[in-house]
């Protein structure tokens, strides 16, 4: 779980540092990249909602 949780850390990262080179400068490759990002985070989000359940039943 300690594993999923950085790996849900890094991808935002990287998402919110994506989102400000959208924002702030105009870069259509960092949009891109940060809507990448998004669907990743969702993944990894769904896989901690299934460990984070599994835990507690534990």
């Amino acid at each position: 779980m300690k594993e999923l949780i950085e790996n849900m850390q890094s991808t935002y990262e990287s998402f919110e540092s994506d989102v400000k080179l959208q924002l702030e400068s105009g870069n259509k490759a960092a949009g891109t990249r940060a809507r990448k990002s998004s669907l990743a985070l969702e993944k990894l989000l769904k896989e901690f909602r299934k460990v984070s359940i599994a835990e507690s039943k534990k």
